[in-house]
């Protein structure tokens, strides 16, 4: 009797799971995103150009809004991309989630922050998942991309969506694959970007990659959902480690004297093992690096794996104490020029988390300008792609860099090395430049001092 049941449960499964691997395959099928953020975005416009209709779902109506007048928030995909797409009719946004209702794949690109207690707050995933669950039919594949901890999938994911009475693998398809993107990196985009897909079932697992392979160059398919999420957790505890050493050597070369920059061009000589990429930044930033760590300590400490946690934690209080070492340095320059930082006027030099790049979500440089106006230091900041930021409530607005602005200033600091950035003139009429970046490696005036 068991037999004959599994035998009708599979012929019920196979059109259901055919009919999508068929729309698939002839680009029919219409496909969603959750999230019009710095992945999302670039992911519709992806999928956009290997030919499928494409609806994005953002609650934020500028963000819409600006998507269907085809104009682009973010740095890396162009308003002439984007335009093109909305046009040709292959990109469309809303903030109605009765449009899941028409969609075959929905892949969901919501934040994922930490609660104050440093804690995974999940209620950006659950909100969206509810959504699908509102609006699930047959059919449907559900790819979660938010970064996770291991476990989130099947654990919360699954158990809402299956409140429908449907059941993963069998009348929809359900898989978690870890959103990979570098911002400003023109090298590497959504597309070259390998994909790691890994389902609930061996079928979710087969139509999420048959999906991603339409429009991206490598999709890697690993055994579950579980192993997927824990792939982004690593790569991006292996940077924060990485940078945390990075940070440190930084403050001892600079109490032993030395010149850490000549110390890394050194070792980089060596021709394997070593990632000077690490060390180009004064702290790490940005709204996965600094969080992911978190998510998986605490699912360790779920499990009864505290013992073994100091190495990713202690990597995460030194990130938390580069602003501070950061000001003070600042601090010490500025008294061998004989001035105190209490009423000095400081250009900051890029506010983003890193290089080309409008994206300030936990930007080191922030918590920098932050501590210096708390010690009474007259701040101002020069970012050609971010127009203005908040900061303790109040609006400040980029500075225009020009020879009387740099020379008005008591010192100007590196901090993100936008490559916009005219360097030559910067050098040439700044009073004293600190370089927290190794932007101004090839030069040596008396006005700089590196981190």
């Amino acid at each position: 009797m068991e037999l004959v049941q599994q035998v009708i449960t599979e012929t019920a499964v196979k059109p259901v799971g055919d009919d999508l691997e068929r729309k698939i395959r002839d680009r029919s099928a219409q496909l969603g995103v959750i999230g019009l953020g710095y992945v999302g975005l670039r992911l519709a416009v992806e999928m956009a150009q290997q030919g499928f209709r494409v609806t994005g779902i953002d609650i934020d109506g500028s963000k819409v809004e600006s998507v269907n007048a085809g104009r682009s928030h973010i740095l890396d995909v162009t308003d002439e991309s984007l335009a093109a797409a909305v046009t040709n009719g292959t990109i469309r946004a809303t903030q109605s989630f009765a449009a899941l209702e028409s969609l075959d794949t929905i892949s969901i690109c919501v934040p994922t922050p930490l609660r104050k207690t440093k804690d995974p707050d999940l209620s950006y995933i659950i909100a969206a998942v509810e959504a699908v669950h509102n609006h699930l039919t047959p059919g449907k594949l559900i790819v979660l991309e938010s970064t996770t901890y291991p476990g989130t999938s099947r654990e919360v994911v699954l158990p809402i969506l299956e409140k429908s009475g449907f059941k993963a693998g069998r009348d929809f398809f359900l898989a978690y694959s870890p959103k990979r993107v570098d911002p400003g990196n023109k090298a590497f985009t959504t597309r070259n970007f390998s994909k790691v897909i890994g389902g609930i079932t061996p079928r979710c697992t087969d139509l999420a990659t048959l999906l991603y392979q339409q429009f991206v160059e490598r999709t890697v398919a690993v055994s579950s959902a579980e192993s997927a999420e824990m792939v982004k957790l690593l790569e991006n505890t292996f940077r924060s480690v990485n940078i945390a050493l990075a940070n440190e050597m930084a403050r001892m070369c600079r109490k032993f004297g030395i010149n850490v920059w000549e110390v890394i061009d050194a070792v980089n000589t060596e021709p394997f093992g070593f990632m000077p990429s690490f060390y180009r930044r004064p702290g790490l930033g940005g709204h996965r690096i600094p969080v992911d760590p978190y998510y998986l300590s605490w699912k360790a400490r779920m499990n009864d794996f505290e013992p073994r946690l100091r190495l990713i934690e202690l990597a995460a209080v030194i990130k938390n104490g580069m602003p501070a070492f950061t000001i003070n340095w600042i601090a010490d320059a500025l008294n061998k020029n004989k001035k105190s930082l209490n009423g000095s006027h400081i250009l900051a030099l890029g506010i983003a988390y890193k290089r080309d790049t409008n994206d300030t979500r936990e930007s080191l440089s922030l918590d920098v300008v932050k501590g210096l106006q708390k010690k009474g230091a007259i701040v101002s900041y020069s970012d050609p792609h971010v127009p203005f930021i908040k900061l303790e409530g109040k609006k400040m607005k980029s500075t225009s860099i020009t020879p009387a602005v740099l020379n008005s200033m008591d010192c100007a600091v590196i901090l993100t090395d936008h490559s916009a950035f005219n360097y030559s003139m910067i050098s040439e009429h700044a009073k004293l430049i600190l370089d927290c970046r190794s932007a101004l490696r090839g030069y040596s005036g008396s006005n700089l001092m590196r981190l």
